[in-house]
């Protein structure tokens, strides 16, 4: 390797040094944090050429680390967004103040009345309502379907959104919120190429990959035009900040870039730098509560009071979903859901036992949560919508944290106790 070639980091190592030159800050370890809102120009030339260089991607600014406000850019930002960027294997990234504002973001900068979007299904309840509810107010229809791995059933739900107006975006969620259900990346992307050499207009793949990105699933290699992740959740990794952002393509990044600033969604300084310290360690905890996770999940599996549990590495040999699994993840994650014995009334009487567990909604974190979707998470959803989505009355999910693994198995023991 010549001394001008870059070394090619592993994801760990991304996850702790991408994105960050101490040469740019006075050679400080670690980044500071640029708590200011607005950024002084050199000359008024270069305030010119910063304003089209954001604003045109043209000119000698371009590449440059001008900024103007902070609203549009700011160095932390730019930080956060190179070390996602790499750890995705992405061309750039844009990262935002929220997961939603992420999925709101690349549903407005590409969807237009008339349009449509096909989605899976179970699908995050945020993500529900801005596909189910806030888009079809401008005229964006949606279809869905709910076999990940059956071409067939993609297909219809593809055409189903074909007779309604061109197909903007296919959005999947794999692993899904709260099931875990797998959706075939390589075959959505195969069936939107279909449909643009069909139509003369292929639909841009959308993966949220909160469950398992950014080190146990890499959507970018599989041909995804965006990938999006959560990073409130295992990025964060510590329950105290929100943050999302996307990956993919400089030209499909840009416009993202550029609706954030309309609509004032960009990630503050003092949480990009947060952000930022705790990716260096979200590997370190992923690996952690995985081992933690199967540990549990092989206790729930043989428990009476335990009716089912969908957890990844129990996908059965031969099935369609454990051949995907073995092809695009490269663990099963720390979070997976269950359902006990009953319903509403068992898996109440469950959570209002566990002492050491934290009954709260999200999910990633150091702490072990626990929540019950039907009341919590996809309360918004219809009986029907919840159905279709795997997701009963006793349906419980689970993100395990790191904590000391019997003491979450003792907990959980004395909880099912009493049901």
């Amino acid at each position: 390797m010549s001394d001008d070639t870059p070394p090619v980091w592993r994801p760990e190592t991304l996850a702790v040094r991408a994105g960050y030159d101490p040469a740019s800050a006075a050679n400080a370890a670690k980044p500071p944090i640029y708590m200011t809102s607005t950024f002084a120009y050199a000359s008024a030339r270069q305030a010119k050429d910063i304003h089209e260089a954001y604003f045109e991607g043209t000119g000698p600014e371009v590449g440059r680390p001008g900024h103007i406000y902070a609203r549009l850019s700011h160095p932390g930002l730019d930080m956060v967004e190179a070390r996602l960027a790499a750890l995705d294997g992405a061309e750039a990234a844009a990262v935002f103040n929220s997961g939603m504002a992420t999925h709101s973001a690349i549903a407005l900068a590409h969807l237009r009345p008339g349009d449509s979007v096909v989605f899976s299904r179970p699908i995050y309840g945020g993500t529900n309502g801005l596909y189910t509810g806030l888009m079809p107010a401008f005229d964006v229809s949606h279809a869905e379907f709910t076999d990940g791995c059956d071409r067939a059933s993609i297909e219809a739900a593809v055409e189903e959104a074909l007779s309604h107006g061109p197909l903007k975006l296919i959005v999947i969620e794999t692993p899904a919120n709260p099931t875990a259900a797998i959706v075939d990346i390589a075959l959505v992307v195969d069936i939107a190429d279909a449909v643009g050499a069909r139509t003369g207009l292929r639909p841009l793949v959308v993966v949220d990959n909160t469950l398992l990105g950014p080190l146990m699933q890499r959507p970018i290699a599989l041909g995804v035009d965006l990938c999006m992740t959560s990073l409130t959740k295992y990025c964060g990794g510590h329950s105290d900040l929100l943050a999302g952002g996307v990956s993919g393509s400089a030209a499909l990044i840009a416009p993202l870039r550029l609706l954030r600033t309309t609509l004032g969604s960009h990630l503050d300084p003092y949480t990009s730098w947060l952000l930022l310290r705790s990716m260096e360690t979200v590997h370190v905890r992923v690996e952690r509560a995985m081992d933690n996770a199967r540990r549990i999940a092989e206790m729930l599996r043989d428990h009476p009071k335990v009716a089912s549990i969908l957890y990844l590495g129990f996908l059965p040999e031969g099935s369609a979903a454990r051949a995907v699994y073995d092809r695009q993840c490269k663990a099963a994650g720390s979070t997976f859901s269950f359902a006990v014995v009953g319903g509403e009334a068992e898996a109440f009487r469950f959570l209002d036992r566990l002492t050491l567990l934290r009954f709260a909604v999200s999910l990633g974190g150091s702490e072990t949560l626990i929540t019950h979707p039907a009341t919590t998470t996809h309360y918004a959803l219809t009986p029907e919508e919840r159905a279709a989505g795997g997701i009963t009355d006793a349906t419980l999910r689970l993100s395990v944290g790191i904590e000391h693994v019997e003491d979450l198995l003792a907990d959980l023991s004395q909880a099912l106790d009493a049901i």
